[in-house]
Parts: structure tokens; C-alpha cells; sequence
């Protein structure tokens, strides 16, 4: 008997018919002699509608409000699929993520899960019962209701699959599973069958929004095995595990594209040792995430230019900052550029080949893209382009690379 933690997107349970559809999954599961917990996430679209909501009451919702007011829309998803399952004679239970002793932090929207106390959960299983827990939520220590952001289901389902010790744990999507590129970008993106947690969290990090990129770091951490599936199929998707010597032999796994980038640039900053520090520390003060940066000497002596991206939801309150700084400073005028991409190859076989780089610098060259920026890491390697070129540079790298072929036809 294996311990099996599934969780269901907003698609997966976005009508009475579809719920009906997951339940039928779960029973299939149930009766294959497996222990269930099913995590769901609200209806397809409820959010976004309580979200606005909120706002024709004001712009600026009190946080502490607006995570009670979020955390309802997995409350009727749990009951609806419970029901669902009581109707078809299997005994479950549905579980909001304070009941199921899911415990954070008591950062309001954005809140991260701190310990899970399951032996509720446990005692329910060991029962017989299908656990169906909210996704998305828990309770902080003063008992606050809090919400872990945009995607916390999947780090819900991953959570309590380590707190569970379960066996594996099953993401249902409206996908099949993890491409090596968007196929909705490219006709030749191929499904994964096997990729690294490493390769997850730099293709979740990269654009890629098949998984929370939270949810990949719990799994690592804790080595949950992640299957990565449509809701509306059958057939095997990815799965998500660590890595092997398997996975070293392909060069490039994946090509990501995010257009969610913003670049900021700061002209004639003076020259001398802080700067930076000064900069960067009162753009982490307001909690905006700074992702590629270069400095470069400007052409006048004793000067540079700095030059950085952020996300487009920070661009205008990092634009007020950096415009604040740059007249303490007594810099030059500050840039803002948001017509800009950010296209990324990723793959643990970098580590022990040559030439990736060029490669991709070539690829972008022959179809004429110049590249803003470059960043690197271990496993990845992003340009930052133009945007209008972003569906060009996503097709030319994964014809490159030959990413439409199994691994075993790759050209290493």
C-alpha cells in the first residue's frame, strides 16, 4: 500500500463536471489499495473574481483581510470534491489548511509554511478516508488565516507529502507535463520524461509555470518524487526526481522565456567602492527582487553605468527609488526599459560540456538578436533580448540544440 499525495489545479476542479472527473481519479487510486490526501486549489478564475472584489472597495485591501477573503475559494473546492467523493461511496474528509495543522508565517500573501502537524491527517487515513486538503493556505501562530501566493498549492501538496513521508506526490495540471519549451511557442516542444530538481528550479525560476518554484525547492530539500500530469489524461508525465548520470548526458534540457522582466538603468553613478551596496540595499528594503545586473565603465572617467532587471509589477516603485538615489548620488538620469525578454537554455549536462554558450550566442547572431544581458549559472545560461524577438530566439535555440529529439538521437 503506497501513501499517494495528489494535488488538482484551478482547471483541474474548475466545474461541477470536472470535480466529478477528479473524483473518479482519486477513487481509482483509492481502490488500487493506496492511502489517499488530495490537495486542491480554488475553481479556475475564483481568485482573480475575489481579488477584484476587494479592489472595487479600495486599491489597497488590508492584507491581513484579503488572505481571509482569498483562503474561501479553496474552501468550496474541498467540501464540493468531498461531497463528490461521499456521493460515489468513498468516506472522506475535507480539511481547510489550519484544520489539516498547516502552520506559517505571518506573511500575508506571500506567507511560507513553517511546520505541518498530521497526525489529524494520519489518523483519517489509517481510517480508510480520503483526506482532501486546501491548497494555498494555513494559519499562522496567533491563529491569523494566511496565504502562501500565487501557485502555493503545489507547495501545499509538496509539504505535506515530506511531513506524510508519502511515496510520491502527483501534480494534475492542464498539461501533460514539462516541455523543453512552451508548446503553445513551439509545435516541436517535446514532454519530459525525467528531469532534475536542479533543471526544475532554474526552468520554474526562468518563466516556466508548470510548478511553484517554492514547491520544487520543498521537494528537493525533502526528496519528494514529483509527477508531473494532465488532469485530463491517463498517460505519464514527468517526473520530477534527483538527478542522474542519465540526465548529465543531455546537454540542454529546456528553452524558458519570461517577458515579465523590467530594466532599470542608472547612468554616470560614481565610481567608488558602496554604490552598489547603497543601491541595492534600498531596493531589497521594498522587497523587489533583483534578477540580472552590469556595470559597465561610462565614458566619462570616474563614472559607470549600472544596469539591472526586475520584475514589470516592481518596475514603476523601483523606478521612484533609483530616481530618488541617482539625485543623492549626484548621477546621471535613470533609464527604464520594459519592452524586454528574458530567454534562458537550462541542463545539467552544462557542468561537463564546452561550447553551450557559444552556441546559443551563435543561434541568436544567425537570426539576427542582440543580446542585452548575460547572466550564468551552474545549469543555465539567459540572455536578456528585445521582446518583439522572444518566439524567434525560443524556436532558433531549440532547433539548436535539437531539443525535439529523445535523448538518446541528441547530438552531444
Amino acid at each position: 500500500m503506497a501513501l499517494i499525495v495528489q494535488k488538482y489545479g484551478g482547471t483541474s476542479v474548475g466545474t461541477i463536471d470536472r470535480i466529478r472527473k477528479v473524483a473518479e481519479k482519486v477513487i481509482r487510486t483509492k481502490r488500487s489499495g493506496n492511502k489517499v490526501v488530495v490537495v486542491v486549489s480554488a475553481m479556475a478564475g475564483k481568485t482573480d473574481e475575489l481579488v477584484q472584489l476587494a479592489h472595487q472597495i479600495t486599491p489597497s485591501p488590508d492584507p491581513r483581510e484579503m488572505d481571509v477573503l482569498l483562503a474561501t475559494g479553496e474552501q468550496v473546492s474541498v467540501s464540493l470534491l468531498s461531497i463528490a467523493l461521499k456521493d460515489k461511496g468513498v468516506e472522506a474528509r475535507s480539511y481547510l489548511g489550519g484544520q489539516a495543522g498547516i502552520v506559517t508565517d505571518d506573511t500575508f500573501g506571500k506567507a511560507r509554511i513553517r511546520s505541518i502537524a498530521s497526525g489529524t491527517i494520519k489518523k483519517d487515513l489509517d481510517e480508510g478516508k480520503v483526506v482532501v486538503v486546501a491548497g494555498f493556505q494555513g494559519v499562522d501562530e496567533q491563529n491569523n488565516i494566511t496565504t502562501l501566493g500565487r501557485g502555493g498549492s503545489d507547495t501545499t501538496a509538496v509539504a505535506l507529502a515530506a511531513a506524510l513521508k508519502s511515496d510520491y506526490c502527483e501534480i494534475y495540471t492542464d498539461v501533460k507535463g514539462v516541455f523543453t519549451t512552451d508548446p503553445n511557442v513551439y509545435h516541436k516542444a517535446r514532454k519530459i520524461k525525467k528531469i532534475s530538481y536542479d533543471e526544475m528550479l532554474e526552468m520554474s525560476s526562468m518563466g516556466a509555470k508548470v510548478l511553484q518554484i517554492r514547491s520544487v525547492e520543498f521537494a528537493k530539500k525533502y526528496n519528494v518524487v514529483l509527477h508531473v500530469r494532465s488532469s485530463f489524461s491517463d498517460e505519464p508525465g514527468t517526473i520530477v526526481c534527483q538527478e542522474d548520470k542519465e540526465m548529465e548526458n543531455v546537454l540542454v534540457s529546456g528553452v524558458t522565456y519570461n517577458k515579465n522582466e523590467a530594466k532599470v538603468t542608472i547612468k554616470k553613478l560614481p565610481d567608488r567602492p558602496g554604490i552598489a551596496a547603497q543601491i541595492f540595499s534600498e531596493i531589497s528594503k521594498a522587497n523587489i527582487v533583483v534578477d540580472m545586473i552590469i556595470q559597465t565603465p561610462s565614458a566619462e572617467g570616474g563614472h559607470a553605468n549600472l544596469a539591472f532587471t526586475v520584475p514589470t509589477t516592481d518596475y514603476k516603485q523601483t523606478l521612484k527609488i533609483t530616481q530618488k538615489l541617482a539625485e543623492e548620488l549626484g548621477a546621471g538620469e535613470v533609464v527604464g526599459n520594459k519592452d524586454i525578454s528574458k530567454v534562458s537554455i537550462i541542463g545539467v549536462g552544462m557542468r561537463s560540456h564546452t561550447d553551450v554558450a557559444s552556441k546559443m550566442f551563435v543561434a541568436l547572431a544567425n537570426e539576427g538578436i542582440n543580446i542585452m544581458m548575460i547572466s550564468t549559472s551552474e545549469i543555465k545560461i539567459s540572455c536578456l533580448i528585445d521582446a518583439k524577438y522572444t518566439e524567434l530566439a525560443v524556436r532558433a535555440l531549440h532547433d539548436t540544440f535539437e531539443l525535439d529529439k529523445p535523448p538518446n538521437e541528441e547530438s552531444l
